[in-house]
């Protein structure tokens, strides 16, 4: 009897965790931390179309910007991009590029431009107008082509 008890307790936390930790959606710009606020400013001419506030146990985990012109930023609660994505026509502005990215991509895929690229703890992943995705270290190495 005692353990259905802590179960259902469990449960019912569980539930109500997940109740409070709901996604929200906004146009209000300035739900965004400074840094993300800044990213947007000084590098997109477009305008904040939608900014979903992703939440995990109540607190915020993540902001999703959607601009008018399509581009999609992801940034963590502190502001910093993690991943950016433009249209297929477009291509991601260079400062948010490493150097050595941008030269191996001219390098060895000459005419594509690069219109994803997400940050990770070990690097680079990018995606370029013809579809290929690639893995680069954080220095800007090529690792590999990736699927």
């Amino acid at each position: 009897m005692f353990r259905k008890l802590i179960i259902a307790a469990i449960a019912v936390l569980g539930i109500s965790a997940a109740a409070s930790a709901r996604d929200g959606y906004t146009r209000d710009i300035s739900i965004l931390p400074t840094a993300a606020r800044t990213v947007i400013a000084d590098n997109f001419k477009a305008k904040v179309s939608v900014i979903k506030v992703d939440k995990s146990f109540g607190r915020v985990s993540e902001y999703e910007v959607i601009l008018t012109d399509g581009t999609e930023i992801s940034f963590d609660k502190a502001g910093n991009w993690e991943n950016i994505e433009v249209r297929a026509d477009g291509a991601v502005p260079a400062k948010f590029v490493p150097a050595a990215i941008t030269k191996y991509i001219k390098d060895n895929q000459r005419g594509q431009k690069i219109v994803s690229i997400e940050r990770e703890k070990n690097g680079y992943d990018i995606e370029l107008t013809n579809g290929i995705e690639m893995k680069f270290s954080k220095d800007g190495t090529f690792l590999r082509y990736d699927d």
